[in-house]
């Protein structure tokens, strides 16, 4: 029988990012002192903002530089442009990357736009190994129970592909783009497989909304109808939650 992914239940989201955040600059301090860059994989929508506003405080306290460090972000909405207020690219910049010492040339995020799909996912894959892989994983959890798009039905072994929305994720975003109609119908994303291969993983999960599909990734079958259910299976993977997100367990 597997193993499930430790839970790691707080108090409340602000003390959850506090405690990850300190983590993760940790992490990257004993990367770079070791000589090389470290690589995050980072997520979007509003669960990291708490997160992402943590490590903007350890930045600006002098605890945590990026200078030395490569983002790849797990997805796009397919058809945006890169100036669209709700791209993901926009996002980053206007959560993180504009108030950290990034390097533009380290950031990367799966092209909206691509003019040949099929070879802009395979390049993203080829840039993941040329950086040395990713050493810590940021993801959510949609209802659907999926991490980055990986909507029910995504293999395990996925790669970086083309992925069409689920409908329970379109009605989710729907507020942010004014009306469903204006939600994009599919995007880009990292696979599953992608995913498990960063050798660490935090899943963050907040509120009671997040309490029934948690307990189903965290305790359920592992199974491509809930792609969380995935990190059962990871050596390094821990959900942080609030009290609420956590209250089935």
């Amino acid at each position: 029988m597997t193993e499930s992914a430790p839970a790691r239940i707080f108090p409340d989201r602000t003390e959850a990012c506090r405690i990850l955040a300190a983590e993760v600059a940790e992490l990257v301090r004993s990367i770079n002192n070791a000589g090389r860059p470290a690589v995050l994989g980072l997520a979007t929508g509003r669960t990291p903002l708490p997160f992402y506003a943590e490590l903007i405080r350890l930045h600006q306290a002098g605890e945590l530089s990026f200078a030395n460090v490569i983002s790849f972000n797990l997805d796009e909405y397919l058809g945006l442009s890169h100036g669209h207020p709700e791209s993901y690219r926009t996002f980053m910049e206007r959560e993180l990357f504009s108030h950290v010492d990034m390097r533009p040339e380290n950031i990367n995020i799966p092209n909206g736009n691509p003019d040949d799909i099929s070879a802009r996912c395979a390049a993203y894959e080829k840039a993941i190994r040329d950086a040395g892989g990713i050493d810590f994983q940021l993801l959510g959890i949609g209802r659907t129970g999926h991490i980055g798009f990986n909507e029910p039905g995504s293999p395990r072994d996925s790669r970086t592909r083309q992925v069409e929305l689920d409908p329970i994720t379109r009605e989710d975003a729907a507020p942010s783009f004014g009306g469903l109609e204006h939600v994009p119908t599919h995007a880009i994303s990292m696979g599953c497989g992608t995913i498990l291969e960063a050798r660490k993983i935090a899943l963050l999960a907040w509120g009671d909304g997040k309490a029934s599909i948690v307990k189903e990734a965290l305790t359920g079958p592992i199974t491509d109808q809930v792609s969380a259910s995935f990190l059962q299976e990871h050596p390094d993977a821990t959900f942080y939650l609030d009290a609420e997100a956590g209250s089935e367990l």
